[in-house]
């Protein structure tokens, strides 16, 4: 496969280079592709330098998959491009979750919707990906009614200019700002803009795609989304409540059966999910399962995902390989038979 990757020197790009080598994806030309300021410059991928083009340039060499990762504008200005010339996008940014001709996918909960006719589909937000991992198998057994999350979510989530922010204030440097106020030693809540019914986008975003994932509206969700001084791995405290009685070993039995989730979930020797051991990992974490006793037919569960990783480029990475197992192999072959 030709597989161009759009934004390939941001934090997700690189990241979506390095899931790509390390799961074996047969990538047989990579076109890295970039803003103008970056064209020229190279990335490394699996021992080999790769000079950055653009996007004109990159839909030329026809691929046959563009990973994008280079903001929504971008998106929204060059997919259009990149699909019209018959390359499968799969994007990132928030450009395309919410279009109703749009797929959203999250491979362990509805991959089934993806056709071959799909040339751009979306890549959800990474508080929602890892909330909707976990949570899909315990829909599906006790149904959901309603949902309350909190995120405590890693600077690296707003990218380069944040992490140099965090790194600047513990070494005592004034530098550029990637937040109106300090991140080192402090909490923000916020996470993007706010809207008008005093919610944040990433709050909203969490509330919307949940229901477009899971294909059900009648679930009810709010959401809290925090900015925490961590580098690396979004946490959440969710209360669920569900139509269905459960028991916990049950909820245990289904989360730890579930692809995609490991349970870590051992309260007497202090065993629960934390975002150093998620860190570089795929798999979406739950631990803290416990009943929640205010309230009949609900549970209390923490899930910690590496936002880098399964929150954004193995996600998208994770949708090629399906395309390709399913529909992309099937409709060369019928294209060269």
């Amino acid at each position: 496969m030709k597989v161009a990757v759009v934004g390939a020197t941001g934090l997700v790009g690189t990241k979506m280079l390095q899931v790509l080598a390390e799961r074996n994806f047969p990538v047989t030309e990579l076109i890295p592709v970039a803003s103008e300021k970056s064209i020229g410059k190279e990335v490394e991928f699996k021992g080999k330098a790769y000079k950055v083009v653009s996007a004109e340039t990159a839909i030329g060499m026809k691929p046959d998959i563009a990973l994008f990762s280079a903001g929504g504008s971008t998106s929204l200005q060059q997919a259009p491009l990149f699909a019209e010339a018959g390359i499968t996008v799969i994007d990132n940014s928030s450009a395309w979750r919410m279009d109703p001709t749009k797929k959203l996918v999250v491979p362990e909960v509805n991959a089934h919707v993806l056709t071959a006719e799909d040339k751009i589909i979306a890549n959800p937000n990474c508080s929602t990906i890892q909330l909707v991992v976990a949570l899909k198998p315990l829909h599906d057994a006790f149904k959901i009614k309603r949902v309350v999350v909190s995120t405590y979510q890693s600077v690296t989530g707003t990218g380069v200019k944040a992490v140099a922010q965090l790194m600047d204030e513990r070494k005592g440097i004034d530098g550029p700002m990637a937040y109106p106020y300090k991140i080192d030693l402090n909490v923000l809540p916020q996470i993007d803009v706010f809207t008008e019914n005093g919610y944040t986008k990433e709050e909203m975003k969490m509330v919307n795609e949940t229901r477009k994932i899971m294909g059900d509206d009648s679930i009810r969700l709010t959401a809290t989304t925090v900015r925490i001084p961590v580098m690396g791995g979004h946490s959440e405290a969710v209360n669920v409540e569900f139509e269905k009685d459960f028991d916990l070993a049950g909820v245990r039995s289904i989360l730890e059966k579930a692809p995609g989730v490991v349970v870590v979930d051992d309260v007497a020797n202090l065993k629960y999910p934390m975002p150093l051991d998620a860190h570089e990992k795929d798999e979406v974490f739950v631990g803290r399962i416990r009943r929640d006793e205010s309230q009949p037919n609900t549970l209390n569960c923490w899930i910690v995902s590496d936002n880098l990783r399964k929150g954004a480029a193995t996600n998208a990475v994770q949708i090629a390989e399906y395309l390709m197992a399913h529909h992309l192999i099937r409709q060369a072959e019928a294209v060269a038979g």
